[in-house]
């Protein structure tokens, strides 16, 4: 039996990725990727059972390296205020420093693989968040509503900002880049807009 080449795996989860975001979850396979790494096709198997097997394994890999960002310094206990600043900072760090791993993430959410990468993530993301949301409608500092409405207000404007950023321009075609100003302000109105 051939040992497991760490070195290997690492080009191949890479590759993989980058193979994803470029070609879509319909455009990838396991022969195009081999022949990409440079490496045969049995070999991807040794590492992998199949082409699910390597996708899901990225995805709860990449996404326990996302749950580690979005709870760095972060505690359950912090004010609402100072808690969403952290979740925005932490968000936006995570999508800077890993933009290919945040563009596969994009396509999984439209994916077949979601639920068994959701099933994973969330273990790891919901009990801290949870935490923090109870402490902080229990303090007065939010009224309760559905998760559905806190997402929509809490999180999709930032999702904009950083989708006009990525593709340089906003609504109607105009040239955009972030910047912290923008970043800050648009919390600040969604903060607004959340507190009671």
């Amino acid at each position: 039996m051939r040992v497991r080449d760490e070195d290997k795996v690492k080009l191949v989860k890479q590759k993989a990725l980058e193979s994803i975001v470029k070609e879509g979850f319909e455009g990838f396979s396991m022969n195009k990727l081999a022949k990409i790494c440079g490496i045969s096709v049995a070999t991807l198997y040794i590492y992998y059972k199949d082409k699910d097997d390597l996708i899901i394994t990225i995805a709860k890999e990449e996404g326990n390296k996302m749950a580690d960002t979005l709870i760095r310094n972060f505690d359950p206990s912090m004010s609402f205020e100072e808690g969403m600043r952290t979740q925005w900072k932490n968000r936006y760090t995570y999508i800077l420093e890993n933009p290919l791993a945040n563009s596969f993430f994009e396509q999984l959410r439209t994916s077949t693989y979601q639920a068994r990468f959701l099933e994973d993530f969330m273990k790891k993301f919901k009990a801290v968040i949870s935490e923090f949301m109870h402490g902080v409608v229990a303090r007065g500092e939010m009224n309760p509503m559905p998760l559905e409405v806190f997402w929509s207000v809490a999180y999709a404007p930032f999702y904009s900002l950083v989708r006009f950023d990525k593709e340089g321009q906003s609504i109607g075609g105009k040239p955009f880049k972030m910047t912290d100003e923008v970043l800050w302000q648009t919390f600040d109105l969604v903060i607004k807009g959340l507190k009671n």
